[in-house]
């Protein structure tokens, strides 16, 4: 029987965990909320060790989720590996504080022979539902194995 595409980035996701200490860190608690074929879902609280100088979402925790997000996007298209990053981008555009909920959505764009491209959203969680955009970031990575 076939696994769906959540099951499978599930299990892309446990077997990398072990062996990421930065995901382990700054994601140790992310919950998925969907995956379908090019696209997962996940959220994640924001937590004192998630915070800059300033008291708010610091700019790695974002660079992080866009590439783990890329990557597990990809993963949902089938594939057993998230490929090695070659660009990541991530723009700024407004931020969040502890205890606020991000949503973090990655698509994979384009799944090539040779290199993937991605898109990640990341945005706050108001009322249950998703709301205003923190980054945005583009992230390719090479695939071939």
């Amino acid at each position: 029987m076939a696994i769906s595409e959540l099951e499978h980035v599930h299990s892309v996701w446990n077997r990398m965990k072990p062996n990421s200490t930065i995901y382990r860190l700054l994601l140790n608690d992310i919950e998925f909320v969907s995956a379908t074929k090019g696209t997962i879902i996940a959220r994640l609280q924001i937590q004192p060790i998630h915070l800059n100088s300033k008291g708010t979402l610091h700019g790695t925790v974002s660079t992080c989720l866009t590439d783990w997000a890329g990557g597990l996007a990809i993963a949902s298209t089938g594939l057993d590996h998230t490929g090695l990053s070659t660009d990541i981008h991530t723009t700024f555009i407004s931020t969040a504080k502890q205890g606020d909920w991000l949503e973090v959505e990655g698509r994979a764009i384009k799944v090539g022979g040779t290199l993937a491209f991605t898109t990640v959203e990341i945005r706050k969680v108001v009322d249950g539902a998703s709301g205003p955009v923190v980054s945005t970031g583009t992230h390719t990575k090479y695939v071939r194995q």
